[in-house]
């Protein structure tokens, strides 16, 4: 077989680990609409590379306000690779105890709000670390990890335990051990990740789901929306109302923190 069919035919497999996961992402789903109703916002928070689920959630087109995703470029910046802000800084520093703790204490946190984090493995300190303080303030956590790979992974925490140990829900992306999936003759290591493709499809379909809530609700969010799609006029005015109503939720993360 081609390696681009491997490549694809893999994918069609992580679909139906998806697919088999229907209830548990209509469950996430309804968590986080249930936030976004209350008026506050679900907190959407990854590492490394984990970030490209974050920022698929909100803010980009198909997307609405609801969600505040935390994006720490400390931890997220690999574009240097070496040198100042390099990719060795990073992964150490997702690796750090009480970083979790200084990132959310910028946030004013109320029960009625939900988090969903997300990390491959599970085993990095910060994004697990993150979980437990969600919880321990009862804000409901959904996880997004490989569940394979988490298994066969070691935590990096003195404790053993893992992000799954945090969460409420627990969503897979349906990747393999190691996320790599392509195997090559003559390379002994595997090429080309899946935890990214079923980890952006987890993301749409909550947002898929959690749109069709808000609108039997009554209360349709304001949806990025290309001009192509709709007038020039209406998709200006969208991404205006969009805007403004991310800053009123956020504003509202901001005015008791710390308190």
């Amino acid at each position: 077989m081609e390696v681009i069919d491997d490549y694809l035919q893999k994918c069609e497999g992580i679909v139906q680990t998806i697919r088999g996961q229907k209830k548990e992402i209509e469950k996430a789903a309804g968590l986080f609409a249930k936030t976004i109703l209350a008026g506050r916002m679900v907190h959407v928070f990854g590492t490394g590379h984990s970030r490209v689920m974050v920022e698929e959630m909100w803010p980009r087109y198909g997307s609405f306000p609801g969600f505040n995703p935390i994006v720490e470029l400390s931890l997220t910046y690999h574009n240097n690779v070496v040198g100042a802000n390099g990719q060795r800084q990073a992964m150490y520093l997702e690796n750090v105890p009480g970083f979790a703790e200084r990132i959310l204490r910028n946030f004013s946190l109320s029960e009625n709000d939900t988090a969903f984090i997300i990390s491959s493995s599970g085993c990095n300190v910060v994004p697990v670390e993150m979980a437990e303080l969600f919880q321990q303030k009862k804000i409901k956590v959904v996880s997004l990890i490989t569940k394979q790979h988490s298994a066969k992974s070691t935590s990096k925490r003195a404790d053993g335990k893992k992000l799954s140990d945090f969460a409420d829900i627990v969503l897979d992306t349906g990747a393999p051990v190691g996320d790599s999936m392509i195997y090559i003759e003559g390379l002994d290591t595997p090429v080309s990740p899946g935890s990214s493709v079923g980890g952006i499809i987890i993301v749409n379909s909550i947002k898929a789901e959690v749109a069709r809530l808000l609108t039997a609700a009554g209360q349709p969010p304001k949806v990025l929306t290309a001009s192509s799609v709709i007038n020039a006029e209406r998709a200006k005015q969208l991404f205006e109302d969009a805007y403004d109503e991310h800053a009123r939720r956020l504003s509202e993360l901001y005015k008791d923190a710390g308190r």
